[in-house]
C-alpha cells in the first residue's frame, strides 16, 4: 500500500482527476483519496513513483 501526501486537492473533480491518473498507471490499482487528509491510498505492485508522477503530471502537489 502507498500513501502519497498530495496538496491541492479539494473537490469532486480532484478526486477523479488524481484517481485517472493513478490508474493510467496501474489499471489494476485500488485507489482512495482523502481530501481532507490530503492523502492518495493505492493497493498496488507497482512502485510508487511512476505514481507520484501521474499526480504530479494531473497538475497536484506531491510532496514527502
Amino acid at each position: 500500500m502507498h500513501v502519497i501526501k498530495v496538496v491541492g486537492m479539494s473537490c469532486a473533480h480532484c478526486v477523479s482527476a488524481v484517481e485517472a491518473a493513478v490508474l493510467k498507471v496501474d489499471a489494476r490499482a485500488r485507489v482512495e483519496v482523502d481530501l481532507q487528509a490530503g492523502e492518495v491510498r493505492i493497493d498496488s505492485a507497482e512502485v510508487d513513483a511512476p505514481f507520484r508522477a501521474a499526480i504530479e503530471q494531473a497538475g497536484y502537489t506531491v510532496v514527502d
